[in-house]
């Protein structure tokens, strides 16, 4: 071959030499962490938004709640989704297993949370903002809804810390 001289390296190692040699693998691995920081991030904001805007006026606590039902509907939760969906890519095309405890892990706490943010947390969120906007921010529904969407948030974020310390981490048993 003439121009390039190849080096001799480890099947696993070659995926990072240059662009022109990037896996399939690697590439969907990348998707997969930017799907991550999407989906982590704007969950990791929920919380910030809510306490600044507890104290404001109706109309401004509803355009933050508002602000957060379209963040989780249309770049959060999708971004779950397709986490599940480069996840298993990378298992079946590369040398992994699913019964591997640390995939294994993180996919039931997966469809564990992602159970939890579809028919828990998302109807909640609906009923918070309804509770907002109809009864007042003093209501004893509006407290509630909060509350137990709070509390289901930081189930939910704590979920998602230790998927991700599994990810990261990879232990076996």
């Amino acid at each position: 071959m003439d121009g390039i001289p190849l080096r001799r390296a480890t099947p696993y190692a070659a995926r990072f030499y240059a662009p022109h040699s990037m896996s399939l693998f690697v590439i969907v691995k990348f998707l997969h962490v930017l799907l991550a920081i999407i989906a982590v991030g704007f969950n990791a904001t929920y919380g910030v938004w809510l306490a600044r805007v507890a104290k404001e006026p109706v109309p401004t606590q509803s355009f933050v709640l508002h602000g957060i039902k379209r963040l989780d509907d249309w770049f959060a939760n999708p971004a779950y989704v397709l986490l599940a969906v480069t996840g298993l890519v990378m298992v079946f095309i590369g040398d992994l297993r699913l019964n591997t405890f640390w995939i294994a892990g993180g996919l039931v706490l997966w469809a564990i949370a992602v159970a939890l943010g579809f028919f828990v947390y998302t109807p909640m969120l609906r009923n918070q903002i309804h509770a907002l906007e109809t009864a007042g921010p003093q209501s004893e529904d509006y407290a509630r809804y909060a509350a137990n969407a709070r509390f289901v948030g930081i189930v939910l974020a704590a979920i998602v810390v230790v998927i991700v310390f599994l990810m990261v981490t990879k232990p076996t048993l």
